[in-house]
């Protein structure tokens, strides 16, 4: 009898790939994908532990699902914990949530097919030490059908965890050490995407730009050498990467988006605040300075790239001065795209312990200043494409008949309407609207329109 399995990812980008991993390991133990809970055989509850509350969202979902436990049914489900919750919360997992068969932590779901062996009979297991192994190396290769399911753009983790120890963030603790991938199995998993008909790659890692994989000359390559030989895989159209440090943009890489066309024009790069003070207590071992002049020349190797950001309001001893300096920072750079939220204290954090934490009511002003601000300068982004040519990478049908969406070199979803052969081709659009969320365009003659150049919405 075929065994289905379904897993309800949270989170990060990261956690989708894993997922992804997590049915791949499954699929030696004879487990298929389900479309739903109800007509699962196994639920996995793939969790992150970044946002606020993460922990209660898992145990409410757990709540709503333990009723299937209790069918009259030959097929009895199993439930199970993975991810960052299921590593910062461990044990705690089974005494909260009785429903619960066993909980795995992101660095050893390699082991889910003897996990899910183990289970039963009054056994419950518990895997959130660190393994010694790399869990990469005792994965399957992920199956052809899979990769095309995705369509043409995939997921590729090729750095996990992180040495730098944020006061404000939990990562360290549940991902563990940094640690990269050897290069050989990073472009043969690629090359395994491209074969399976994915055109656009994302590279992962909780500091993906601290890359240093052991290279085929037996010496570490940086995230820039990487791209380097990605770039060179034919059928491979476009590459990104996410999440960046700006300790780590090196020469390398900052060479890498001047000199590597298919390195797309759209970096995320997190600073958190604008004010030194702050980031010395968030202990993000950078200035507001150090950031800036990172910011400058990577635009004077790139002068089309579109930035994006990370910030935090109402850190704790965060001042109207401390915040105004992330005002006028962000106003300085001119973002693209920005995430933002308030302040939120993740136990074991040192920051959770300040005294000075500050009131909600303060937090949510200024969370709603900044916002208007990136949401402004945002609008003026997308506004500043009306009219002209870019290459649009499409991905799937749109809501009405005879549209495609798709996206832009700069990560901005487009609307147009195409006809469905060119689902996973690149093609010329003009773009004729801006709408909220997204750019409408149409089909562009060849050579009617020039390309466009993005600028700094500063």
């Amino acid at each position: 009898m075929t065994k289905r399995v379904f897993v309800k990812t949270y989170g990060c980008q990261m956690n989708v790939y894993d997922s992804g991993r997590i049915v791949d390991a499954l699929g030696e133990s004879g487990y298929t994908s389900a479309p739903d809970p109800e007509s699962a055989d196994l639920i996995v509850l793939n969790t992150c532990h970044i946002r606020e509350k993460a922990a209660e969202k898992v145990y409410s979902e757990i709540g709503r699902l333990k009723h299937l436990k209790a069918r009259d049914t030959d097929r009895p489900v199993m439930i199970g914990v993975a991810g960052c919750v299921a590593q910062a919360e461990g044990e705690e997992i089974l005494r909260r949530a009785p429903a619960v068969d066993f909980v795995v932590g992101p660095q050893n779901y390699h082991r889910l097919p003897a996990i899910v062996s183990a289970t039963g009979n009054g056994r419950r297991p518990v895997d959130t030490d660190f393994p010694a192994e790399d869990k990469f190396d005792h994965l399957p290769r992920t199956g052809v059908r899979r990769i095309r399911s995705q369509g043409a753009t995939a997921f590729l983790t090729v750095q996990e965890g992180c040495d730098k120890f944020c006061t404000f963030c939990v990562v360290p603790y549940t991902r563990g050490a940094e640690f990269s991938r050897p290069v050989a199995a990073v472009l043969a998993e690629a090359r395994d995407l491209v074969d399976a008909g994915v055109r656009e790659i994302t590279l992962l890692g909780q500091n993906v730009n601290a890359y240093h994989g052991a290279g085929p000359d037996g010496r570490d390559w940086g995230l820039g050498r990487l791209l380097e030989a990605l770039c060179a895989i034919e059928g491979l159209a476009r590459v990104r990467y996410t999440t960046s440090h700006p300790r780590d943009m090196d020469d390398s890489l900052i060479a890498a988006h001047r000199d590597l066309d298919k390195v797309m024009p759209y970096l995320h790069l997190p600073v958190q605040s604008g004010s030194d003070r702050v980031l010395d207590r968030m202990n993000r071992r950078h200035t507001r300075d150090f950031y800036l002049a990172i910011v400058d020349r990577i635009r004077s190797a790139r002068p089309d790239l579109a930035l994006s950001s990370d910030f935090i309001v109402g850190f704790p001893g965060e001042t109207d001065a401390d915040f105004e300096a992330t005002m006028t920072l962000v106003e300085e750079v001119g973002y693209a795209q920005a995430y933002s939220f308030k302040y939120s204290p993740r136990p074991g954090t040192p920051a959770a312990e300040d005294s000075d934490q500050i009131p909600e009511a303060v937090k949510s002003e200024r969370l709603q200043r900044l916002q208007d601000l990136l949401n402004r300068q945002q609008a003026a982004f997308n506004t500043s494409f009306a009219g002209r040519t870019m290459p649009v990478l499409f991905e799937r049908s749109g809501r009405n008949p005879g549209q495609l969406v798709g996206r832009s070199p700069w990560l901005q979803a487009v609307q147009a309407d195409a006809p469905q052969s060119l689902i996973g081709d690149l093609a010329n659009v003009v773009v004729d609207r801006v709408g909220g969320n997204s750019l409408f365009a149409r089909l562009a003659e060849p050579a009617s329109e020039t390309p466009f150049v993005a600028e700094a919405t500063a």
